[in-house]
Order: C-alpha cells, then structure tokens, then sequence
C-alpha cells in the first residue's frame, strides 16, 4: 500500500473518530439523549463547545471527500511522489490540530484550515506537474 492510500485511511480514522467524539461528547447536557433518539427535526443545543466539535466535523467532511479523489487519482494514475507524501502528512496533521483548536474556540483554526489545503494543492501538484 502507498504512502498516500495509508494516509488516507488515517483520514478516514480520524473522520471516524470525530463522530464518535461529535455524538459522546455532548450527552451530559440534559435532553440530549432523547434529540438524538429522535428524527432530529430540530437542532439541538450543543452549547459553545460541543457546538465547535460538531461543526469541526462537518468542516472535515467538506474537505475529505476531494482529498480522498485526489488521493485516490495519484495512486491510480501513478503521479505519486515525494511532494504527494508531504501533501497528505500535511493534509492530515492539519485536520487533526484543526479540531482541538475549532473545539477551544483558537483563532489558530484557520491557519490550520489553510494548512491543510496546502497539503491538498501539493497533491493536485504532483498529480498534474
């Protein structure tokens, strides 16, 4: 398996594990339980920090759909190279320091936002230079 594909799955891991910290995370604060029994016809309020750590996650599912492609298209088209592995580190470390400092409200979070697509823009440059 390349380099890029175990990072990817990395990704994928962490993606999970973003869901389970988004649905565990807020079931202290009363009526949580039952919302998330429900059809979830209204949205709940998950309070400031749980709230971050929820929109955190759907941040990284905007991003992980075309980081996977592009991935998926350097392993496939053999365009993987030494920039490609720095991009998906990048990509991935990035996301990974983007939900701490999303769910503690650090203005670091952008920059980490950035960073990550950095990592994608070194991929799409091995793919396609």
């Amino acid at each position: 398996m390349t380099v890029e594909l175990q990072v990817l799955v990395f990704a994928a891991l962490w993606g999970l594990i973003q869901i389970l910290i988004a649905a565990v995370a807020p079931a202290a604060r009363p009526g949580y339980f039952q919302w998330n029994a429900s059809p979830r016809d209204t949205e709940f309020d998950f309070g400031p920090v749980f709230g971050r750590m929820n929109r955190a996650y759907k941040n990284f599912l905007e991003t992980f759909p075309i980081f996977a492609v592009i991935v998926l298209a350097l392993v496939f088209s053999g365009r993987a190279d030494d920039i490609s592995k720095w991009g998906v580190h990048v990509y991935l470390f990035a996301r990974i320091a983007y939900f701490p400092a999303y769910a503690l409200g650090s203005k670091l979070r952008s920059a980490f936002y950035v960073v990550s697509l950095i990592g994608m823009a070194m991929c799409v440059w091995s793919l396609f230079f």
